[in-house]
């Protein structure tokens, strides 16, 4: 029986120890996908400076640089999958944590997978309209 490929595109961040945590998650990712292809990583500013948790904040202030929280590295993957949507967001939930990633607002993010687009259907749609999404999309 042959499966149904599905195309998507993923967002990958890291705001400590970036090149190495991008690198572990590509490592995963090249694993789980087909036809995969990764954009070149560029660094953002954290979005919600204003807006986050008091843990977050104090966990910012604990690590700035030159006065400013940790900095982001930001890329895309799109690839190929047999695997529905809601198993595949699982599994990258599961990477996420295999790589550390603890989910407990400490402003902390070893790395971040979102699945922006499954099969031609977008989600999370305030990520579409950031400036580091625009200029890599075009990358793939």
């Amino acid at each position: 029986m042959i499966q149904k490929e599905h195309y998507i595109i993923i967002s990958l961040a890291s705001n400590i120890n970036h090149e190495a945590n991008l690198e572990a998650a590509r490592t995963q990712l090249t694993q789980l996908l087909s036809e995969v292809h990764f954009t070149s990583a560029i660094y953002t500013e954290p979005v919600g400076n204003g807006q986050w948790s008091a843990p977050a904040l104090l966990a910012c202030k604990a690590r700035m640089v030159n006065g400013q929280c940790p900095k982001y590295l930001n890329q895309l993957c799109k690839g190929t999958t047999a695997l529905g949507m809601n198993l595949l967001n699982e599994v990258l939930k599961e990477i996420e944590k295999r790589l550390g990633r603890t989910h407990n607002e400490d402003g902390i993010v070893t790395v971040d997978l979102d699945l922006l687009e499954y099969d031609g259907e977008r989600f999370h749609h305030r990520d579409w309209e950031r400036n580091y999404v625009k200029d890599l999309i075009n990358e793939l």
